[in-house]
């Protein structure tokens, strides 16, 4: 049973597939169990994504599954305010929305150490209802040019029936499948240690996304785990459909395999760093919205890096205010930044 969601008019050019959830950050250098303060950020990488296009402008909808609760409430006004189409979006009535507790060290890299509000039932998230998926799909695909997911879906049956669903119809489509993998490995296995790869289960589970997306974004230790290299290029050739791929590295080099094109590109460096959260997801926005504005399928190394390097300015950005979300850039603001780094093209 859902409520009634706002349906922006819009009709999306990405449509963002996954989980929506709370950041809870933790003191620098503190357990956010235990220490205070805390501070409650809107987060979960598609919601990330969703927000950060439609603050560059692209028009985006987002596809999830909240509860019935402050969470989502706020969730509804966040995306309502960036003109995000919610006609995906459902409401679950018994199970609460996510939150995940982050630890931050002294320079603001944080790591997921595991979840709270569960009530016994899991989180709404991991309800991800196909038959209320079906009926809200055909509203969204008119105008639609790709499909953003990410692997934690598949984690739970439930939602992982819904993705796999998702891709399918749209490939029938014609709309391509953008996969930021965003491995975590506590989604799977609370129990895990948060830095631990995936097991064989997971590697088979994710597999058949790898095989149909597009554009593959990996961080490199992802790479690593799925495909023992990171090397975009030989991941790229290992794969039927020969994606695009980009391996990024935290604040080491991101490189790319894009259209034919290879390169590398030096990190831009934030003007401060408040916290990482969310800098891949805003990278994967920033990519994105290029994709949408250039749509020639042929591109030269010159074209590619302008991309990436826009990309990289709203991955950068982020990194200087807390959470995923709030942080996120315009257009303006990234062609600002670059501007301030023209020097930069290392």
């Amino acid at each position: 049973m859902t409520g009634t969601n706002p349906v922006h008019s819009n009709e999306p050019e990405v449509i963002c597939l996954g989980e929506a959830l709370v950041d809870r950050l933790g003191p620098l250098g503190g357990d956010p169990v235990v220490d205070q303060p805390v501070e409650d950020c809107l987060g979960g990488a598609p919601a990330n994504v969703a927000c950060g296009l439609a603050r560059l402008g692209s028009k985006v909808a987002f596809l999830g599954r909240l509860g019935d609760d402050s969470i989502g409430a706020r969730f509804r006004e966040l995306f309502d305010t960036r003109g995000v189409n919610l006609a995906g979006l459902q409401t679950d009535l018994r199970r609460p929305s996510r939150i995940v507790l982050v630890r931050r060290d002294l320079d603001g890299e944080r790591v997921f150490q595991g979840f709270a509000g569960d009530r016994g039932d899991g989180f709404a998230d991991q309800a991800l209802s196909l038959d209320e998926l079906a009926a809200s799909w055909p509203l969204l695909v008119g105008k639609a040019s790709w499909l953003l997911i990410g692997s934690i879906p598949l984690a739970t049956p439930a939602s992982a029936q819904a993705l796999l669903w998702c891709v399918e119809q749209a490939q029938t489509a014609g709309i391509e499948i953008a996969l930021d993998v965003n491995w975590r490995s506590t989604f799977w296995d609370p129990g895990r240690s948060p830095d631990s790869g995936p097991d064989e289960k997971a590697l088979q589970a994710i597999a058949p996304l790898l095989e149909r997306a597009s554009l593959l974004k990996l961080a490199r230790e992802e790479a690593v785990w799925f495909f023992d290299t990171d090397d975009p290029a030989v991941i790229a050739r290992s794969l039927p459909q020969q994606p695009d791929v980009v391996v990024t590295d935290g604040a080491r080099p991101v490189r790319w395999w894009i259209g034919g094109c290879v390169g590398e590109l030096a990190a831009l460096s934030p003007p401060s760093v408040v916290d990482t959260t969310g800098a891949g997801d805003a990278f994967t926005a920033g990519l994105l919205h290029q994709l949408l504005m250039d749509v020639s399928s042929q591109r030269d190394s010159i074209k590619v890096r302008e991309m990436v390097r826009f990309a990289a300015a709203c991955g950068a950005l982020v990194c200087g205010g807390a959470g995923g979300i709030d942080p996120q850039p315009s257009q303006m603001q990234v062609e600002e930044f670059l501007g301030s780094v023209a020097g930069d093209v290392n």
